[in-house]
């Protein structure tokens, strides 16, 4: 039900799931309140951990704690980057950008397990993350990101044209809010990647702003 915002299951009306949301670079104890809280709202379809610069142990027992979560929801559980920390913890998949590695390595190893790849802006990327049988593209960033703020950018066209050639997921990043996402979607997005209007909102807590995306 790609290109609607609701389904009908039994006669009740469910929000679709078209978030891909993205954790915040830093994770307090607050945190982990305001993400059950989050995907409460059940239109989070995947949930990615991405941290930079934190030791293992940490990062392992943080794993734990929001894989109850997402558990919960019924939320598929990514980590970025890190295979290898992927099978450990048995999350459901990992995200991998061009320079975190080799692809089918990865790939190997994350047996019945998700990879998702990032392509940038390239239909040639794009067609090599198929080739080594990623389960989503990711493409962008579409706009001025404050996660990202150096990253490549894209545009519609990419996404159009992977409409009609590729057959697997398409999710966008970068800078996406309550208003532009709609474009994105209606270009060929399957689901946006949320993180600083969710996480970094300086109007709205993080269990409101999840509601603008329905």
């Amino acid at each position: 039900m790609v290109g609607r915002t609701r389904e009908r299951v039994c006669g009740l009306k469910l929000l679709k799931r078209l978030v891909y949301l993205i954790s915040p670079n830093k994770i307090n104890q607050n945190f982990y309140t305001s993400l059950n809280k989050v995907l409460s709202f059940k239109n989070v379809k995947f949930f990615q951990l991405r941290l930079k610069n934190i030791n293992q142990k940490n990062l392992i027992n943080i794993c734990k704690k929001i894989k109850k979560i997402t558990t919960k929801h019924k939320v598929i559980f990514i980590i970025n980057d890190d295979y290898i920390l992927t099978s450990k913890i048995k999350a459901n998949g990992c995200h991998m950008g061009q320079q975190d590695g080799s692809f089918k390595t990865a790939r190997k190893k994350l047996k019945g397990k998700i990879l998702g790849i990032t392509c940038h802006n390239s239909k040639i990327l794009a067609n090599e993350a198929i080739g080594v049988k990623a389960d989503y593209i990711a493409f962008g960033s579409f706009f001025k990101s404050k996660l990202k703020p150096s990253a490549k950018k894209a545009n519609l066209s990419i996404l159009r044209w992977a409409k009609k050639n590729i057959k697997k997921p398409i999710i966008v990043i970068g800078g996406i809010n309550n208003v532009n996402y709609k474009k994105l979607m209606e270009a060929g997005a399957k689901y946006i990647a949320l993180s600083s209007f969710i996480w970094d909102n300086p109007k709205l807590k993080p269990e409101q702003a999840i509601r603008k995306f329905k």
